[in-house]
């Protein structure tokens, strides 16, 4: 009779001992390995949707380590290649980037986001995002600045060049998005700067670019 009163007993002290160690210890469910805390999402970029009007007033101003290159855009001529570069401009993409290409009484070229001092995976992911082409009937003279791009459609970025002599074979090929309205003897400065093949010894940098309505 004993034995069954405490056999009973260490039964009820058993199941009252393990309801309170459930109670105190309770265990949250293993979070994912690559669990994320918020969702990511793609910030829109200043100039997305602009129309061309609004995009027309605007002016790109590179200060250089050599001085000022200020740039008029012409979206009736390439839309998307000014929506590009004023959304590049605006957001600080080409700040600390150089002019990492130039061939000598022809062009000087920019926009490669990895010459940047701020290079990251950001940067990288903005380099490949690809632009419609945008031939236009602008002429490639003296001062124009175009998109750059390779052999394939539609392959044109972040890269962009600055004319500092006509260049006829150029015209309905490249996508002429604006000319430059102050500072072509910075470019041509640059452009003259000893280079080993389209490689400049010294690549000038772009310290930073500002967007502001063009003065009138």
């Amino acid at each position: 009779m004993i034995n069954r009163i405490l056999f009973v007993v260490l039964t009820i002290v058993l199941a009252v001992l393990t309801v309170r160690a459930q109670s105190n210890n309770q265990i949250e469910p293993p979070k994912k390995a690559n669990a994320r805390t918020a969702t990511e999402t793609t910030a829109a970029e200043p100039f997305d949707g602009a129309p061309v009007e609004k995009m027309a007033g605007q002016c790109v101003t590179l200060e250089t380590e050599l001085g000022v290159i200020e740039i008029s855009m012409m979206p009736e001529n390439a839309p998307e290649a000014v929506r590009n570069f004023l959304n590049l401009s605006a957001r600080g993409a080409l700040d600390t980037t150089t002019f990492s290409r130039v061939l000598k009484g022809f062009v000087i070229q920019g926009g490669n986001l990895s010459t940047s001092e701020k290079w990251s995976e950001a940067l990288a992911k903005r380099m490949t995002r690809k632009l419609p082409d945008e031939p236009g009937l602008v002429k490639h003279i003296r001062g124009i600045v175009s998109m750059a791009r390779t052999d394939e459609p539609n392959s044109a970025s972040t890269h962009f060049f600055i004319l500092v002599a006509p260049a006829p074979h150029l015209d309905s090929k490249f996508a002429a998005f604006g000319t430059v309205t102050k500072g072509m003897e910075v470019v041509d400065t640059i452009n003259q700067a000893p280079v080993e093949g389209d490689k400049p010894d010294k690549p000038v940098k772009i310290n930073r670019a500002v967007v502001n309505p063009c003065k009138k």
